[in-house]
């Protein structure tokens, strides 16, 4: 049988109407509300206690960079193996000071033995046979010399005995012929004397010629003797210069190669050191600036020797020396600390280095507000930096407060609130 159905009062027409009223309202109010900040800025809640606030003041801009060097020896002389071979004697030990020309390893190398000797031997023939051809130059010089002046002595004895015989054949006490045959040798000498002449002439440039040339070669041979004899001295290893010998680990019938790396001596000339100095200084970093270091509470001078353009890990080395002699009780690795003047001190606007210019790169800072209630994002002009301070150049007033500590989350933001 059928039976009425009852609508649910929420469903009836007044809850209905109220409801949708209600809604529209709440629309509206969202719009209204929408509309109403969309002018805001983009912000971030920190808590104050987390950030760091540093005052703009007009002050003395300090230019110089902090140096942390180390103190390392200023020449290091390296011992390689220029042969090569077992060791044979171990002369010295690391840490021994040793002076110039002292033995400090020797290697024995049969087979570089027998290679010399054979070098040896094919070098001192060569010498041999120059010299000898050397010496075939001189015997015929001076046999040619010989020949000459016997010629001459022929034709001044043959002259003399003609001039008596033509006497005496005009007497008639010698016959004609014997007359003839002194005549004969006499013209006969005068003929060949001109001809010898020329010939010991031409052999004589030629020897001349010859000679430098000869020379030069006995040189070279001579010079390639010593170099081969030289070779088995090289089994001998000497200090090339007086001081500490360090870095050698070799042990008694070890086998080194040609060129292998024995050890290093630190030559008694002092010490130099070596600074590890950020990027951002690479091109105001000069040769000649000058510095000081604090070595036991007293400042000593120091000025840039070298400065290595090759960025690693963010950062350049350079090398500084002492003005003077080094101070006395320097170790090597010592850590000094000091600063390096990059220019004149000046009057500026100068805000208190710090971590916030890693991600502004100084182009913008947060400026806090009188109370300290918020931090806006602002537009800034830096000139130049030092590890304490950095110049303002625009866009910030003296006595203004500047969040300097870590940007790290305020990269998309223009307000930092500050909340207690």
């Amino acid at each position: 049988m059928d039976r009425p159905i009852v609508t649910p009062r929420w469903r009836s027409r007044r809850v209905v109407i109220v409801a949708a009223v209600a809604a529209a309202v709440l629309a509206l109010a969202g719009i209204g509300t929408a509309v109403l900040s969309g002018g805001a800025k983009p912000s971030v809640r920190v808590p104050r206690a987390q950030v760091t606030l540093a005052t703009a003041q007009s002050g003395i801009f300090h230019d110089a960079v902090v140096l942390r060097a180390t103190a390392a020896p200023k020449d290091v002389i390296y011992l390689d193996a220029l042969e090569g071979g077992q060791v044979q004697a171990v002369l010295a030990t690391a840490g021994d000071m040793v002076a110039a020309g002292q033995p400090i390893l020797r290697f024995r190398n049969t087979e570089l033995e027998l290679d010399v000797l054979d070098r040896e031997a094919r070098l001192v023939e060569s010498i041999t046979q120059l010299q000898a051809y050397e010496k075939q130059l001189e015997d015929a010089r001076v046999a040619n010399e010989k020949a000459a002046a016997q010629i001459q002595y022929d034709i001044t004895r043959l002259s003399r005995t003609a001039e008596r015989r033509d006497r005496l054949v005009a007497q008639g006490f010698i016959s004609r012929d014997l007359h003839d045959q002194v005549h004969d040798e006499l013209e006969h000498n005068r003929r060949i004397l001109p001809l010898q002449t020329s010939s010991n002439r031409e052999q004589e440039a030629l020897r001349k010629r010859q000679l430098p040339q000869i020379r030069g070669e006995l040189a070279t041979l001579q010079e390639s003797l010593q170099v081969t004899r030289s070779k088995l001295d090289s089994l001998v290893v000497r200090a090339p210069v007086a001081g500490r010998l360090t870095d050698m680990d070799i042990k008694l019938g070890e086998i080194r190669a040609r060129g292998a790396r024995l050890g290093q001596i630190v030559a008694d000339t002092g010490f130099k050191l070596q600074a590890q100095v950020d990027e951002y200084y690479l091109d105001r970093v000069r040769v000649g600036q000058t510095g000081e270091v604090d070595l036991d509470g007293r400042p000593v001078k120091v000025r840039v020797t070298r400065v290595d353009p090759q960025v690693k890990n963010a950062t350049f080395q350079v090398d500084l020396a002492f003005d003077g002699a080094s101070p006395r009780g320097l170790l090597p690795g010592q850590a000094l600390e000091g600063r390096l003047t990059l220019g004149g001190d000046r009057s500026a606007l100068i805000l208190p280095a710090g971590a916030f210019l890693e991600r502004t790169g100084g182009d913008w800072v947060m400026v806090a507000d009188a109370g300290a209630g918020h931090a806006d994002r602002r537009r800034v002009k830096i000139g130049r930096r030092s590890a304490d301070q950095v110049e303002v150049l625009s866009g910030l007033r003296p006595g203004e407060r500047v969040i300097v500590s870590d940007y790290t989350g305020f990269e998309k933001v223009d307000r930092v609130v500050l909340t207690q």
